[in-house]
């Protein structure tokens, strides 16, 4: 699983838009690097993202091998009452991962 770091504001007052930044520490390789040997590295990138805000979906993303190793995402989110944003990512290699964050609306 794949480390990631989320950056929300301490808190929020209702209704006002939140940004919302995730960082997902991924190699995303693009499968045309070679390795010492000269054999391809196998392509390996995120290829889904997507986020819940208290169980409602709030963001999707599919994502390239045009994105960056290490993606970080921006979006924003209407505060509405306190809770928990939730993460979830897929690869190539079907690996999954997630992670979850609370936001605080005053």
């Amino acid at each position: 699983m794949a480390l990631s770091r989320i950056q929300l504001p301490p808190e929020a007052r209702r209704g006002e838009a939140v940004e919302v930044r995730v960082l997902i520490q991924h190699p995303m390789e693009t499968g045309f690097r070679r390795n010492l040997e000269g054999k391809r590295v196998a392509r390996n990138v995120l290829h889904s993202l997507a986020c819940r805000y208290n169980g409602v979906e709030v963001f999707r993303a599919t994502l390239s091998s045009g994105i960056a190793a290490n993606p970080t995402l921006r979006f924003y989110v209407r505060a509405e009452k306190s809770g928990e944003l939730e993460f979830w990512w897929l690869d190539d290699d079907e690996v999954e991962g997630s992670a979850k964050a609370r936001l605080v609306v005053t």
